[in-house]
């Protein structure tokens, strides 16, 4: 009989109440999310080195990258696992640090209102809710890769209080990035324009703020100006110009034809890709 999602979170206790136990009292009275490391320590560093089952699979928010605004971020974690008895339940966190046992933030799936996992006689894939907290989570300090911790188990057992039912545990099973938001504007002026004339492209690269729950202008910053002719599908590269001390950009550039011009920016460590959306001319 498989367990219900109540009755599954439970499953994993040992992690579970590692992630409940707060690590400190937050000013508001309310409580910061505990460390990854507290995991480490109710597991024991066996989990590491022994275990009867495999994490087989995790994908993390479809395989992109997490970007977060200044405001909550909601996400999806899948994690399959295997063992030729079976498996009961499979769940994991995300921690950023060096080592697990210095890790600095750590986030950890909601607890389901339905059946997070799927079953066959020896695999279970479970599918979890995870929320990003700018807020209560994140400083930007915690921005680019991040690390996750796989765990299987199986039913315990009533009899023995000592049975976790852990059978399988990756510290480091794969990597994600948790990104800061960017925001990307383009505006070509004036429009209609005469061919010939001077045509000025003007926008703004903003990025979260996490300290502050602002978004900032992100300054010395690298971004194509782009131009779609009309008709077609494909964006050439004008030129590169770089965002000033307040993300601001803005360039001249001779207008020959019906077109669309946009910005577009390749990203950072800390912050994803992104395109500006396309602002069409009229040239006459």
């Amino acid at each position: 009989m498989r367990i219900r999602a109540s009755v599954a979170v439970a499953t994993g206790a040992l992690a579970l109440s590692a992630l409940s136990v707060p690590s400190a009292q937050a000013a508001d009275g309310g409580v910061d999310l505990p460390k990854a490391q507290d995991i480490v320590k109710s597991l024991g560093p066996s989990a590491f080195s022994s275990g009867a089952g495999k994490i087989t699979k995790v994908t993390i928010n479809g395989g992109k990258n997490i970007a977060v605004g200044t405001a909550k971020k909601k996400f999806s974690v899948e994690i399959s696992a295997t063992d030729k008895k079976g498996v009961e339940f499979a769940l994991g966190f995300l921690w950023r640090g060096t080592t697990l046992e210095n890790a600095t933030a750590s986030l950890g799936p909601e607890e389901p209102t339905s059946e997070p996992c799927k079953y066959t006689a020896t695999t279970a894939t479970c599918k979890f809710t995870y929320v990003a907290d700018p807020k209560a989570d994140l400083t930007n300090k915690d921005a680019g890769n991040w690390k996750f911790l796989a765990l299987a188990f199986r039913p315990t057992d009533p009899q023995n209080p000592d049975d976790d039912g852990l059978i399988a545990a990756e510290e480091n099973f794969k990597s994600a990035k948790v990104l800061r938001a960017a925001k990307l504007t383009a505006k070509a002026t004036p429009d209609p324009i005469k061919k010939g004339k001077t045509l000025t492209i003007g926008g703004a690269l903003t990025r979260a703020n996490w300290d502050n729950l602002k978004y900032a202008g992100y300054t010395a910053q690298p971004v194509k100006l782009q131009f779609q002719k009309k008709g077609s599908e494909t964006w050439t590269t004008v030129k590169t110009i770089k965002s000033d001390s307040r993300g601001n950009l803005k360039t001249t550039v001779k207008a020959e034809r019906d077109g669309s011009f946009r910005y577009s920016f390749a990203g950072t460590s800390t912050t994803p890709a992104i395109n500006s959306s396309a602002d069409a001319v009229d040239v006459r």
